[in-house]
């Protein structure tokens, strides 16, 4: 049975998730083949997410821009979007909505009465809000690319599938496996050989390699007015280092260790070996090397709306007032509770 999204998404129990869009009739989002080349769509793609990463208060963790569906690991900074003045609200949300007359008023600082002004403050804390919802940033992410993929395909309806999915990644473990995941999804389905040329996610752009693009291609401009875009959300640099919010607490070169060894060991001629020369970051965080490599192969079918520990996926279900959450198997195997 569908859940409303506010039974998946919980802020007070993690910032970081894991969103795929599908498209509708495994229609193609990009890729090429016989009779038609659609490679260009995922620039539009990874343009339009890192724009909206510079409205929304959200950093972008990982993705990746598969032929028919894309994956996101994204964290939400609800504090960021609280601290923000009423201006800075209403310039954020206007790079991607008009807004009503009266927001438009209030911003070239026409008079208004004060009726008009607690109506305005009434849509900027709504605004607000939106800001730090990721209903929203999915939906100004799929919204436009839907047009522009109708208006090429000459036809009208439905591009992707109604909802995107969702997956809270509950602690850190969780986040670095499910990066990862995102990162060898081109490896996994053979399109690539090794992160570095698998265009198009997270993990190429962190190692500097630019993907290829068809010579005649251009992204997509969504405004008169270009935005900026944001970057990748940075590493820490050690995990005892730095304990910012808006980094991730593993050093860069740690995790393109990791999911280069990870790659190697999923591929069709290495699948089941396992190197004896495990990267270090495995120990660190006590993630058991065979369970980790199959967590990053099917992490979308052995887990359900949530990733971590077992007790914080409890808390989730108290939070999302669940029963029961599918996954808590494989969340005690691969996240084992910790005295």
């Amino acid at each position: 049975m569908t859940q409303p999204r506010k039974r998946l998404i919980s802020l007070d129990d993690t910032p970081f998730y894991h969103c795929v869009s599908r498209c509708v009739r495994r229609a193609f989002l990009c890729g090429s083949g016989e009779g038609y080349d659609f490679e260009h769509r995922r620039g539009w793609i990874v343009q339009r997410i890192k724009q909206l990463a510079t409205i929304f208060t959200t950093d972008v963790a990982a993705y990746a821009i598969m032929s028919n569906h894309y994956h996101v690991v994204l964290r939400v900074n609800r504090e960021e979007a609280e601290a923000l003045s009423q201006e800075e609200v209403i310039e954020r949300w206007c790079q991607v909505f008009k807004g009503p007359v009266l927001v438009q008023q209030f911003r070239t600082g026409s008079s208004l009465t004060e009726p008009e002004l607690e109506l305005v403050n009434e849509i900027v804390e709504e605004w607000r809000k939106r800001l730090s919802d990721i209903s929203w940033f999915m939906r100004c992410l799929n919204e436009p690319i839907a047009r522009w993929a109708n208006q090429e395909d000459n036809c009208t309806g439905r591009f992707f599938e109604g909802r995107f999915k969702s997956q809270a990644l509950l602690d850190e473990r969780a986040v670095l496996s499910c990066m990862a995941y995102v990162d060898l999804n081109p490896i996994r389905a053979g399109m690539a050989d090794t992160p570095g040329s698998s265009d198009f996610t997270g993990v190429q752009e962190r190692l500097g390699i630019e993907p290829e693009r068809p010579a005649e291609s251009t992204d997509k401009p969504d405004t008169e007015a270009p935005l900026s875009l944001a970057e990748l959300m940075p590493f820490s640099g050690s995990e005892h280092h730095s304990h910012q919010s808006n980094h991730l607490p593993f050093d860069l070169s740690d995790y393109l260790e990791l999911v280069d060894w990870t790659g190697r060991a999923i591929r069709d001629d290495k699948r089941g070996a396992i190197d004896k020369n495990l990267p270090s970051i495995l120990g660190r965080l006590g993630l058991p090397s065979k369970d980790w490599l199959d967590t990053c192969c099917h992490i979308e079918r052995r887990f359900g709306r949530a990733i971590g520990p077992v007790e914080k996926v409890t808390d989730l279900c108290k939070s999302l007032d669940l029963s029961w959450m599918h996954g808590i198997r494989h969340c005690r195997r691969l996240y084992p509770q910790t005295g």
